[in-house]
């Protein structure tokens, strides 16, 4: 009996085993977070370089606490706050530091207006009283302490207010806003979303003086959207949207002095006509900001500093380019108010250092391959810390340089995405690494040498878990399309057997200056294509004219006919790829989503003889519809350029739809418009053209919340396998589940 006892146990574990081993990833473990990696919250460097500070929350207890780690021995020196020690306050889920570090910004509660916009709750928290002092009752914008940290100022109802920690009185700045009219202060719905910015106030150095852009959006086109909630009528959403051509908001330049409570604009020396201010910055001089300004067709950049005590401009610095220029958060003064900047101007990205004249001193980087950021410079070791390809476009390494050009190092030495984070004095940095094969790891790092000193995370429970599931390599390569090696990666089934034929299915977003092909870990999309690969799918992702990291050149082909190159392209791609034995050239399918949804529908209308089927994710349909900033960019005005609108729509191709189509939108998308899905639809019902589709009430560019997005990639998949599945494969499947049932 002990004999058969253990033979059944020891047969148990064997079975038990090999099944853990052949787990399939389902789509309610990746959209049920089975799958989240650990990272550092709110990693901030302290000002004396030996100490860094992070946010833990403890969901169990609904505390939350700011704790302060040496860099050192990464051990934890003591928590500077909780909120189980503060009566004002149930909790908090963000903070920043004034510039001195004394006082605290604590987030209580917030809620979302546009991607990167939001209203919240905010608590002023002084280290040294424990005093918590509460912004305003009223739920404001971007709260910022000034540099002394004795004032913090906020936007309210499109004005700037300024409250006095001192003594608690609250200065309202300005009077004239007004919601759809006036914006002080914070940016409008189209420079928050294509110059990645909301806060539109800079404090000076010096903490008196306040310098801000103003929005007069009067004069712009309204957008409206239903928003049906739950109750018997819908409401509506109305805000300024200007689209492609149409009128933008005109802003100016102002400055408030706190001291003789002043209110004054700011002119440069130079008369635009139409033009945008994507960026302001004091900089090291009290009475010195630095200002940028650019055309409507953002192919001319000047950068000025305003001596705000005389009242005077100076052009410091102009750049122009043939396409486009891209806005960065780049710029750094140094003491000296000589300055940092970087540029395409030789072809790829490059750091410069000017003098305060903005007379070039030297070319700080240059070969070709790009810099994709920059992390600071240590004024003591004269040394600038930067991320690059060097090592390869899919790649990312952190490299350290001297000021002068000279003693290029590589500090990362791990192949894949490496960013870091380095302490005030430069000694150390915390990097991340992760790849297509590593879950990120935090690992402190010396700035010298780059030598690996402590692990702090290294997601190894995540690796231990993916043991258990059935992966597949992701193999990256490049492939030669229209003359250009284009970087690309392929996932293929676990039980590959190159001498049947598999369907394949792309994926693409194709945006100018992007990259899906990057050597990281994986993202929610890619445990999808896991899941899709072990259901006997090849998925391929593959980077055309047009995306990021490999010159100017290259990104900057598509200028003017956004959608014919990149589209080219990937038709080629699926050509070349179906003519691979493994590969059933009959059934190959591609998706994107928002411009991969506008790709994804060209291809299947423009490749109908290589494409059986094609999903589209909100996508844009036709360029007339889409923002001022980001599609003037690339393709100047439609009343300028209307061949390069329409020849490149999907809208206008419709006829040519011969495939299997899906189209997804959410009712709610701010951004991408429902009107783009609506007219796209009934361009096709006029074209006589059959398609599926699927509208989310309310829902955002992002699509998600509650049980959506695990609606959305279920409604997909079964799209997926009604499409491209081997309809025998499939009917031997159900047949044998029908027998099982019976059995």
């Amino acid at each position: 009996m002990k004999l058969k006892l253990f033979v059944a146990i020891f047969g148990f574990l064997i079975t038990a085993s090999l099944t853990a081993q052949n787990k399939q990833i389902t789509l309610e473990e990746i959209w049920g977070g089975q799958f989240r990696t650990e990272g550092m919250q709110a990693l901030h460097s302290m000002n004396n370089g030996k100490q860094y500070s992070v946010l833990n929350i403890d969901r169990q207890n609904r505390t939350s606490t700011i704790d302060l780690y040496d860099y050192k021995t990464l051990e934890k020196v003591k928590t500077l706050v909780s909120s189980a020690d503060l009566a004002e306050i149930q909790g908090f889920f963000d903070y920043e530091f004034s510039e001195d570090e004394s006082k605290l910004i604590l987030t209580t509660n917030s809620k979302p207006i546009f991607r990167r916009s939001t209203l919240g709750e905010y608590y002023v928290y002084d280290i040294a009283s424990k005093k918590v002092t509460k912004v305003s009752d009223d739920m404001v914008q971007e709260p910022t302490l000034s540099p002394d940290a004795t004032k913090i100022a906020y936007g309210y109802d499109n004005n700037l207010y300024v409250k006095d920690l001192k003594t608690g009185s609250v200065e309202q700045l300005t009077n004239d806003g007004v919601k759809n009219k006036i914006i002080n202060g914070i940016t409008d719905w189209v420079y928050e979303e294509e110059f990645s910015f909301v806060r539109a106030f800079d404090w000076s150095t010096d903490s008196d003086q306040l310098a801000f852009i103003r929005f007069d959006e009067t004069e712009v086109p309204e957008f409206s959207m239903d928003v049906f909630g739950s109750d018997l009528y819908q409401t509506q959403q109305v805000f300024k949207y200007p689209k492609a051509g149409e009128i933008n908001s005109k802003v100016s330049l102002h400055i408030y002095d706190l001291e003789s409570k002043k209110l004054s604009e700011l002119k440069v020396d130079k008369a635009y006509e139409d033009f945008y201010i994507p960026r302001l910055k004091w900089t090291k001089d009290d009475d010195v900001l630095s200002v940028q300004y650019m055309n409507r067709h953002q192919n001319e950049l000047d950068l000025w500093f305003i001596d705000t005590d005389k009242m005077s401009s100076k052009l410091v610095l102009g750049e122009i380019d043939k396409a486009y220029i891209d806005v960065t958060f780049n710029l750094t003064f140094l003491e000296d108010n000589s300055f940092i900047w970087t540029s395409e101007k030789d072809g790829y990205n490059h750091i410069y250092h000017y003098n305060k004249k903005g007379e070039l001193i030297n070319q700080v980087t240059e070969g070709n391959w790009e810099v994709t950021d920059y992390y600071g410079f240590n004024e003591d070791a004269n040394t600038i810390y930067f991320q690059s390809t060097e090592n390869g476009s899919i790649n990312r390494d952190v490299y350290s340089i001297k000021l002068n050009g000279e003693n290029k190092k590589r500090l990362t030495k791990t192949e894949g995405t490496n960013n870091a984070s380095f302490s005030t004095d430069f000694t150390y940095f915390i990097n991340t690494h992760s790849s297509a094969t590593t879950p990120p790891e935090y690992t402190l790092n010396n700035a010298k040498s780059g030598d690996v000193v402590k692990s702090i995370i290294d997601n190894d429970q995540l690796s231990q878990k993916m043991g258990d599931y059935v992966m597949s390599q992701k193999e990256f390569s490049t492939i030669n399309i229209n003359g250009n090696d284009l970087n690309m990666w392929m996932i293929k089934p676990a039980d590959f057997d190159e001498n049947k034929e598999y369907p394949l299915f792309m994926f693409q977003y194709s945006g100018p200056g992007s990259q899906q092909v990057a050597n990281r870990w994986n993202g929610s999309n890619d445990y999808w294509y896991q899941m899709l690969a072990q259901q006997g799918y090849i998925i391929a992702c593959v980077d055309g004219r047009g995306t990021g990291f490999k010159g100017a050149d290259f990104k900057k082909v598509t200028q003017n006919e956004l959608g014919k190159y990149e589209v080219e392209d990937q038709i080629e791609a699926a050509k070349k790829l179906g003519d691979r034995p493994y590969i059933d050239e009959d059934r190959i399918g591609i998706w994107g989503w928002s411009y991969g949804g506008f790709m994804s529908s060209n291809a299947l209308f423009k490749g109908n003889d290589t494409f059986k089927m094609a999903i589209a994710v909100a996508p844009v349909t036709s360029w007339r519809f889409y923002d001022t900033i980001y599609t003037e960019r690339y393709m100047t005005t439609p009343q300028e350029n209307p061949s390069g609108y329409d020849e490149n729509s999907p809208i206008n191709h419709v006829d040519k739809l011969e495939g299997d189509f899906l189209l997804i939108h959410g009712s709610g998308d701010d951004n991408v418009h429902l009107q783009n899905t609506m007219r796209m639809v009934e361009a096709l019902i006029q074209a006589d053209k059959q398609f599926e589709w699927m509208i989310y009430p309310d829902k955002n560019h992002g699509i998600y919340g509650g049980n959506t997005r695990l609606h959305l990639y279920k409604k997909m998949t079964n799209f997926i396998h009604e499409t491209l599945g081997d309809k025998r494969e499939m009917g031997k499947k159900e047949e044998e589940k029908s027998s099982e049932i019976k059995g």
